[in-house]
């Protein structure tokens, strides 16, 4: 009978060590760079995988090295907003002022944050900024927290703890992350009693609800969406009537913030004639970073303001001395008559003529560098739950080529573009790209369009 030869079994690779190649010269120079532990922890990894067979016979080095760069980039990165979204909640809301990043810079260090250099004894954060926002917005007492939604958790828990708060059905908003008004009002303490109907609540809804358990009405602006048709809601002068009459609180969650007219928006100095309490975010139309901002006016406003200050919530809420500085920058742009230097401001009243004479000026230069593109109309949104329904127009910049790849090539670009897909086009709205990005942008483009063609 005749014998098969069988090939005898391949013998297994010999890995190396991971101790032998932390004594290589090249593996050493990468533990002074990035340190032991992620080496070792890096080398571990490529190891179990060429011997798992995944490795594909790949340069082990480079491969190890570009995992530790990963490791170690940065995850917050600087992106380009040629969305035409002005208060992008996915980048950020509102980019800042080179004044509030000056003061930011300047805090950044030591700084008399809790410290009266005029006596040497402690200080208040808080006095830090209520003198300009009582200034500002000619109210009587200012509170800090670090966005509107703890603000109307520090209002509702200060003043309203273990009573009941009146509001309309048709206010019960939900705000980002699924972060609901019924929950602030439950974490608070207070108990919520609704009026009204979802499109319809009138002044006597408010009038009837009372009892002498209530401590306020609560008005909860309607910032990130509308409701037409059909509907009525009561005038904020004629909810003040019904609260003061019953000597009870009203507070107005202004949401977004307007210093000065825009839109339909509600500025909060027409709040201010009228609430005892409006809370607002920062990051929004003020133009600001991230904060919670609680005005009082009034004797009843200045004593709410004193026990928000006051209770336990105050510190776990307050906000650092970075955003402090931000803020404070902004404040202060606003209060001498500069508010064009923030980019907020700026963005919401750049004429359109301005920005077609931008787009023009993009697709002239991309032409040079072979790069068609085409001007189309459009419209800007101010995003962040402002003005839903209240488009600004604008001029849009088209790239000639299939939009979803084109759109992912900027995307995944160094530094990220984020543009926008209409009418099967990459668009890119000059209205949201700051001054100076406009160089950086056109580079960004042309290595985008050379990344499609191949």
């Amino acid at each position: 009978m005749r014998r098969i030869r069988r090939p005898a079994p391949e013998l297994p690779v010999s890995l190396p060590a991971v101790g032998t190649l932390l004594n290589e010269p090249a593996y050493a120079q990468l533990v002074r760079e990035y340190g032991r532990g992620p080496v070792v922890e890096a080398i571990r990894e490529e190891i179990e995988s060429e011997r798992s067979g995944a490795a594909g016979g790949r340069d082990r080095l480079s491969v190890i090295e570009a995992r530790l760069r990963e490791t170690v980039a940065p995850k917050l990165r600087r992106v380009i907003n040629a969305t035409g979204v002005i208060l992008h909640t996915n980048l950020g809301r509102a980019p800042l002022s080179q004044a509030a990043l000056d003061a930011l810079a300047t805090a950044a260090g030591y700084s008399n944050l809790e410290l009266d250099l005029e006596t040497g004894k402690r200080g208040e954060r808080a006095a830090l900024l209520s003198g300009l926002l009582t200034a500002l917005f000619a109210c009587d007492a200012a509170l800090v927290v670090n966005n509107n939604a703890a603000a109307v958790l520090l209002a509702l828990a200060a003043l309203c703890r273990g009573k009941e708060v009146v509001v309309s059905r048709g206010q019960l908003v939900e705000i980002g992350g699924s972060f609901r008004m019924p929950d602030v009002m439950r974490l608070s303490g207070a108990r919520m009693v609704e009026v009204g109907t979802t499109n319809r609540t009138r002044a006597s809804d408010y009038d009837g609800a009372i009892t002498p358990r209530t401590a306020a009405l609560l008005r909860v602006h309607t910032s990130n969406f509308r409701i037409s048709g059909f509907t009525e809601s009561a005038p904020l002068v004629e909810l003040a009537g019904v609260a003061h009459r019953h000597g009870l609180l009203l507070i107005d969650d202004l949401g977004s913030g307007a210093a000065g007219p825009i839109g339909d928006e509600p500025t909060v100095a027409e709040s201010l004639q009228h609430s005892d309490v409006v809370t607002f975010s920062g990051d929004k139309l003020l133009g600001g970073p991230q904060a919670g901002i609680a005005l009082g006016r009034g004797e009843r406003g200045v004593e709410a303001i004193k026990k928000m200050s006051r209770d336990p919530f105050a510190r776990a809420l307050r906000i650092d001395k970075l955003t402090l500085a931000a803020l404070e920058g902004t404040l202060r742009l606003r209060l001498t008559g500069h508010a064009e230097q923030i980019p907020v401001e700026r963005m919401l009243h750049t004429p359109p003529e301005e920005v077609r004479r931008r787009a023009a000026m993009w697709s002239v230069k991309l032409a040079d560098r072979g790069v068609e593109t085409k001007l189309v109309e459009g419209s800007s949104a101010v995003g962040g739950g402002s003005l839903p329904e209240h488009g600004l127009a604008s001029v849009l910049l088209a790239i000639a080529g299939p939009a979803s790849r084109l759109a992912t090539a900027l995307r995944t670009g160094d530094p990220p573009v984020i543009a926008r897909i209409e009418q099967d086009h990459c668009c890119l709205d000059p209205r949201t790209v700051l001054k100076g990005e406009d160089e950086t942008l056109i580079d960004a483009v042309e290595a985008a369009a050379q990344t499609v063609r191949r």
